[in-house]
């Protein structure tokens, strides 16, 4: 879990210090924007072409949605923290 909390003191690769790092709430928005767009269309495909029982579509949709949010919400936060280290910001010049 301390990955999907807080971004480690230091690179392990080049040292570069990231503990004044500032992403705030910028990757949980983007795994909502992202996640919202994958599975809304999803979501419509198989209603429409198959018509599942509800508490089945609830059920896979939602461990689908799980899932995904899981998996995509760290690697935005590296990438929100590596853009910021590219334009110099928040104490990275």
């Amino acid at each position: 879990m301390e990955g999907y909390l807080s971004v480690g003191q230091s690179c392990q690769a080049c040292g570069q210090e990231l503990f004044h790092h500032r992403a705030d709430d910028g990757p949980a928005y983007l795994t909502i924007l992202i996640v919202g767009h994958v599975m809304a269309p999803l979501l419509l495909y198989v209603y429409t072409h198959w018509r599942p029982e509800p508490l089945t579509m609830l059920f896979t949709f939602g461990v689908g949605c799980l899932a995904l949010s899981l998996y995509l919400l760290p690697r935005l936060k590296g990438a929100i923290v590596a853009f910021q280290w590219a334009r110099k910001l928040h104490g990275f010049g």
